[in-house]
């Protein structure tokens, strides 16, 4: 016997006939579940910030960042739509970034704040750091300014 017969079992799979073009008005998606929508559309995309903020950092770091100096600085940007910025510091150097979660007071940082800041390493390599209980002391002249329940203060 030739290995060039076919046995039925060793049969190509034939495929199915694909169907006839219909009009897009016919089509029908499958039944399914009703699903309650949640309060927030990002809910299922957010991810978990890998920086401390003041709800997961450790004790310990919280404890080294309220016993160092206290350090100026202005704002240089904040989105609190994000729920970050940066600040400049006033003695020079890199801009430190700033958790929207380590703000105190009633304001939002805008661009040209001075406020005052403590700094407090960020994990996992601890070369960075972020600044951490941070009060704005002047607020920028001539900005509109908004208040964390979301009252508008004009100048």
């Amino acid at each position: 016997m030739s290995s060039e017969t076919s046995s039925p079992a060793r049969a190509a799979p034939s495929t199915p006939p694909l169907p006839s073009p219909v009009s897009p008005g016919s089509l029908r998606l499958p039944p399914c579940r009703q699903r309650d929508r949640s309060p927030s559309p990002m809910r299922g995309y957010l991810i978990p910030s890998p920086l401390p903020t003041r709800r997961n950092r450790t004790v310990s770091a919280s404890a080294r960042a309220s016993e160092g100096p206290v350090f100026r600085g202005v704002c240089k940007c904040f989105s609190r739509s994000k729920g970050h910025g940066f600040i400049t510091p006033s003695d020079g150097g890199a801009d430190i970034f700033v958790h929207i979660s380590d703000i105190e007071g009633e304001y939002v940082p805008v661009e040209g704040d001075e406020v005052n800041y403590k700094v407090c390493s960020i994990p996992p390599k601890m070369e960075k750091i972020q600044a951490v209980e941070v009060t704005i002391t002047h607020l920028a002249p001539g900005t509109k300014h908004e208040t964390w329940s979301g009252a508008v203060v004009s100048p």
